[in-house]
């Protein structure tokens, strides 16, 4: 079942420039970077308030991330909701019609596994979901 809003993720050009923006300017509490290289991706965890802005950049240049910047230069990217049973979810939300991008979860940073929903399936919004290990804490 969805439990929570995990993050907004926003795509950066420039990873440093925007941690210190959202640190220095916001003052938000950078919580950690993490490379996912399954997802060709740099991230950011910058906590607020029950939820983080993901600052998600492209690794080596390469991936989805860089061409959404390619593409868009910028911005808002997706939103993650969290869960605590990832497949039960996955296969009710396909039943009622959501496509998903892959067929089974894959990792996600933080040691979570992450199901994509196709943006055609929410008019526009590309929603990830993301279930935490078992030695996850807040």
């Amino acid at each position: 079942m969805i439990i929570g809003l995990d993050h907004i993720a926003v795509a950066v050009p420039d990873f440093q420039a925007a941690i210190e923006r959202f640190s220095e300017d916001f003052g938000l509490t950078l919580k950690g970077t993490e490379d996912v290289a399954d997802a060709k991706t740099s991230t950011a965890f910058l906590p607020v308030a029950k939820t983080q802005i993901e600052l998600v950049h492209p690794l080596n240049g390469e991936g989805p991330i860089q061409k959404y910047l390619d593409n868009k230069g910028g911005g808002l990217h997706h939103l993650c909701f969290r869960s605590d049973d990832l497949e039960a979810d996955m296969k009710r939300l396909t039943a009622k019609g959501y496509q998903f991008i892959s067929d089974k979860p894959k990792p996600g940073a933080h040691g979570t596994s992450v199901a994509w929903i196709h943006p055609k399936s929410t008019n526009g919004i590309l929603i990830e979901i993301a279930q935490y290990g078992e030695d996850h804490h807040d």
